[in-house]
């Protein structure tokens, strides 16, 4: 379910761009869709420990500092709400102080995207989802950073749809197996009072 939430929340929050800031509420929809994507990914990583370990031992902890950009970016679109500051004008107070700048947004904030370009990369390789989810996923990750570089609504729009569809398949497959896992639990278990065989 988190799988399908991160996309789509993302999606969400940049119907709610405006000219010259993201906006509060997009920003804060960054930040929730932040959390849920990376809750979402730390299942489907757990799900790749089998087929992919080291991939799995390098990408979890990539991911969760990845995450800390996305939710910088949230907080900084809130900001630029509170303070009634442009976009590019944050950005100008922001490298104005390198190491947050650099740590927080620089480096953290393409992690974000470079982690999904792998996980695509991997799911390919590994052939442990279709080929068109590998190559839905590379394209959404090259796509994500110039849409946000750029600040082009319809970019973004596209690139989080490149994003939700991959995500949308890897969600709802992991939905199913977990089902499917409980069930078959469920027929495993013994009865209770039966006699051992």
């Amino acid at each position: 379910m988190f799988l399908i939430l991160g996309p789509v929340l993302n999606l969400l929050a940049t119907l709610f761009w405006k000219s010259d800031t993201q906006g509060a509420t997009a920003g804060t929809l960054i930040a929730i869709s932040s959390a849920c994507w990376l809750i979402g990914l730390i299942g489907l990583f757990d799900r790749l420990r089998g087929t992919a370990p080291r991939y799995v031992a390098a990408a979890l902890p990539v991911a969760v500092f990845a995450t800390v950009g996305g939710v910088s970016f949230g907080v900084q679109a809130i900001h630029e709400t509170l303070f009634a500051t442009t976009h590019a004008h944050a950005v100008d107070l922001l490298n104005q102080y390198p190491f947050p700048a650099m740590t927080l947004f620089w480096t953290a904030g393409p992690l974000f995207p470079a982690t999904f370009f792998a996980l695509g990369l991997v799911l390919t390789w590994r052939r442990a989802a279709p080929l068109p989810v590998g190559i839905l996923l590379c394209l959404g990750a090259i796509a994500f950073p110039l849409s946000r570089i750029t600040r082009e609504v319809s970019i973004a729009l596209a690139a989080d749809i490149l994003l939700v569809l991959p995500f949308l398949y890897l969600g709802i497959r992991g939905l199913r197996t977990a089902r499917g896992s409980a069930a078959g639990g469920r027929r495993a278990a013994p009865v209770e009072g039966a006699p051992d065989a």
